[in-house]
C-alpha cells in the first residue's frame, strides 16, 4: 500500500528535482530571490510540483506512486515555467521603476505595483498627474514586452467626503490608468479596472501623509487562467 508517508517522501524528492530541474535562462539577468537564496521560480515550481503529486495520487488509486510522479512533474513545470516569466518581468520592472516612487512587490506567482497618490492624482481628480506619465510610458513598454498575464488596475481614495463619491472617483482614476495603458499600445483585453474607494487602507486617514498614502492605484499583474508555461517561461502552443 502506497502510505500517505510515502506519497509525502515522493511529492518532496518530485518537488525538489522540478524546482531544480533545468537552467533559468533568466538567471543573468537579475533572478529574484527570497530571503533563503532560493529563487522564487524553484520555490512556485517545487510547491506546484507538491500539490500536483497529491492530486496525481488521488487520481491514480491503482498505483498512487506513479500517480504521485506524474501529477509532481506536470503540476511543478508548469508553476516553475511561470516562475520563470514573473521573475524576468519583475526584475524588469523593479530596474524602471526604480526612484519613481513606485513600489513593486511580489506576492507568490503575482506581482503588485503600488503608485501612491503624490506621483499620481491630485485630489479628488481623476486626471493623471504630469509627474505620473513617466512612470505609465516605463509601465506601457514592460506590458507590451511581456504579454502573458492579465493586468488589474484599482483605483483607491482617502476616507475624505462621501463612499459613493469616492467610490466613483476611485474607479475613474483605474479607468484613466486603463485608457492611457491601452492609447500606448497595451493590449484592452488584458486590463481589468476596479474601484476600492477608501476600503483597504494601508495608513491611517487621520493625517495628510497618511491620506497621501491611501489615495493610490495599485496595478496586479497575474497568469492567464489557464494559460501553460513550459520550462523556459514560454507559453505552450496546441494545436
Amino acid at each position: 500500500m502506497f502510505t500517505m508517508r510515502r506519497l509525502i517522501i515522493v511529492a518532496t524528492a518530485a518537488a525538489l528535482m522540478t524546482g531544480c530541474a533545468g537552467q533559468n535562462p533568466y538567471d543573468s539577468q537579475g533572478q529574484a530571490q527570497g530571503s533563503t537564496g532560493m529563487s522564487k521560480t524553484a520555490k512556485y515550481g517545487g510547491l506546484g510540483a507538491l500539490a500536483g503529486a497529491i492530486a496525481g495520487a488521488a487520481i491514480d488509486h491503482n498505483n498512487r506512486g506513479k500517480g504521485a510522479l506524474i501529477g509532481a512533474a506536470a503540476v511543478g513545470a508548469a508553476a516553475a515555467g511561470y516562475g520563470y516569466y514573473a521573475d524576468k518581468q519583475e526584475a524588469e520592472l523593479r530596474a524602471q521603476m526604480a526612484n519613481t516612487g513606485v513600489e513593486v512587490q511580489r506576492q507568490g506567482d503575482q506581482i503588485k505595483l503600488i503608485m501612491p497618490g503624490n506621483i499620481t492624482f491630485a485630489t479628488d481628480s481623476a486626471n493623471i498627474a504630469p509627474s505620473f506619465y513617466s512612470p505609465l510610458n516605463n509601465l506601457a513598454s514592460s506590458f507590451k514586452q511581456f504579454n502573458q498575464n492579465t493586468i488589474e488596475v484599482v483605483g483607491f481614495t482617502d476616507s475624505t467626503g462621501s463612499r459613493q463619491h469616492n467610490m466613483d472617483l476611485s474607479q475613474r482614476r483605474a479607468q484613466a490608468v486603463s485608457t492611457y495603458l491601452t492609447s500606448q499600445g497595451v493590449d484592452a483585453s488584458r486590463i481589468s479596472v476596479r474601484g476600492m474607494g477608501p476600503d483597504q487602507p494601508i495608513a491611517s486617514n487621520a493625517d495628510a501623509n497618511g491620506r497621501a498614502q491611501n489615495r493610490r492605484v495599485e496595478v496586479n499583474l497575474k497568469p492567464i487562467p489557464g494559460q501553460q508555461y513550459d520550462q523556459q517561461g514560454q507559453v505552450q502552443q496546441y494545436p
